[in-house]
């Protein structure tokens, strides 16, 4: 349990770092982030592995010779800020013939952005441990982190820019409610938005999919966040068409709780579908050990946790089982609320959570951020191209661009195509009418989604959610004008 709170901690830090060094700009574009030549590395917070991260950073920095790292932030183009929270979750056995020979396992991440003088948030992003850190696990997160850093200040893949031009001043209350996966980034990107427009004020419920689009559906919200996108037909019924904007990239992840068991799990497709199937029951068959080697499994039932609200995270988690497992698709399905074939219930994310770290050899699926916040351990799953790979930022941006994109971007990418995509990767949609009567709404809405679609896309990456394609984004920009 204190494991929970330090790292819940340590991400409320995070917030309100992030919160008090962005001051919104609507002039902010990727020219201004190229010109970033003097960087200052600031703390990454208290965790233990924080000053050698810092240390490694500063080093690859200097040598890369793109950029000039000063000790004086006063003297710096732009600050780096965030913070770190690694923790061990076991050890792999290096050599068949010597216990002696082992390398300790990581769970955890590094969340970081970059600051201009006018606290302006220019860049952020979130790295996690590599499958195997073999230069240590300060050396791999600061060589991640560094890669991503230097490919952004050389503008590769940026988000549009907000553009230039005078701010309207906004007056009106939007209602929003829907998703829970994306309710912590939708909650900083609101506050940071009424930052600048005082007099608009924005509420979102994270009250779940299902219950969003319902409160879309009957005008008690503006607008509704989900993970699964309506089709025709329920439109349809809805007597209005729904406009789906893209808004951030994210990934449900299988979390597990399995006594004595201390490294990092492999899933594959017919594991996981067995498992919430039913027909693999036990934590020692034969199906789980195949893809773990050297892992001793205890002889235990498989205790299945599920979402039991309407979920637009059960929608990803049951749209991946359909695609990979005919029997899954027949019997069962996709949808925010399936029958589901075995296990016990839990409300939200948090339930979900909450449930799999108090209940032995459990597994359940949350939203990637909430496995991290809450310190559990989650499993590499095997993909398409037949690879083990584990959500992060990186891999679930390769699902995205692995696949082809819809015209009106209802595009499922669970199951992407592409060795280093995250099988279990998602979009999640901000909704609204396509025809909104009243005019200071509708304006509202406008300004508010461009400013998530260009400028708001730079917070995404610090919270652990992945930025939309900067194609796509400019693809819903240009959409969205036209509506």
């Amino acid at each position: 349990m204190n494991r929970v709170f330090r790292l819940a901690s340590a991400l409320s830090v995070l917030l309100v770092l992030l919160s008090a060094s962005a001051t919104i700009c609507h002039t902010q574009d990727t020219a201004q982030l190229s010109q970033v030549k003097k960087l200052y590395v600031d703390s990454l917070g208290s965790d233990r592995h924080a000053a050698a991260i810092r240390e490694q950073m500063v080093q690859r920095l200097r040598k890369s010779h793109e950029v000039q790292v000063v000790s004086d932030p006063r003297q710096a183009d732009a600050v780096i800020k965030g913070t770190c929270r690694i923790w061990t979750t076991g050890h792999v056995t290096l050599s068949p013939r010597s216990n002696s020979l082992r390398q300790s396992t990581f769970e955890g991440f590094l969340s970081v952005e970059l600051v201009s003088k006018s606290s302006e948030t220019l860049w952020s992003y979130l790295v996690s441990p590599s499958k195997f850190p073999w230069n240590g696990i300060a050396d791999d997160l600061a060589r991640q982190l560094v890669s991503k850093l230097l490919a952004a200040l050389k503008g590769h893949d940026q988000p549009a820019s907000a553009g230039a031009g005078a701010t309207p001043h906004l007056e009106a209350t939007l209602r929003g409610a829907g998703a829970t996966f994306p309710a912590p980034l939708y909650q900083r990107w609101f506050e940071l938005f009424q930052e600048s427009h005082p007099d608009l004020h924005i509420s979102y419920d994270a009250v779940g999919s299902t219950e969003g689009i319902e409160r879309l559906r009957e005008q008690k919200a503006d607008f509704a966040g989900s993970e699964m996108p309506l089709s025709d037909q329920a439109m349809l019924e809805t007597h209005q068409r729904v406009v789906h904007l893209p808004a951030v990239l994210g990934a449900v992840v299988a979390i597990y709780n399995v006594r004595g068991v201390r490294q990092n799990l492999n899933f594959t497709p017919e594991t996981l579908s067995g498992i919430f199937l039913g027909k693999i029951r036990k934590w020692n068959d034969p199906e789980i050990g195949r893809s773990n080697r050297g892992a001793t499994f205890p002889a235990e039932d498989i205790v299945v946790v599920h979402r039991s609200d309407g979920s637009g995270t059960s929608f990803v988690w049951t749209d991946y089982l359909s695609k990979v497992s005919p029997q899954w698709k027949a019997a069962v399905g996709a949808g925010a609320s399936v029958p589901w074939p075995v296990g016990m219930a839990a409300e939200r994310n948090e339930g979900v959570a909450s449930t799999v770290q108090h209940t032995p050899n459990s597994i359940g699926y949350v939203e990637f951020l909430y496995a991290i916040q809450h310190e559990l351990s989650f499993g590499a799953v095997r993909n398409s191209a037949g690879e083990f790979i584990k959500a992060s930022i990186s891999s679930v941006t390769a699902a995205a661009t692995a696949e082809s994109q819809d015209p009106d971007f209802r595009v499922s990418i669970t199951n992407a195509s592409g060795k280093d995509a995250y099988p279990i990767s998602t979009y999640t949609w901000l909704l609204l009418p396509e025809e909104i009567a009243d005019k200071t709404r509708r304006d509202a809405l406008k300004v508010l989604l461009r400013w998530v679609l260009t400028s708001g896309q730079r917070e995404c990456s610090a919270l652990g959610y992945a930025p939309v394609p900067a194609e796509v984004a400019k693809r819903a920009l240009e959409s969205f004008d036209t509506k």
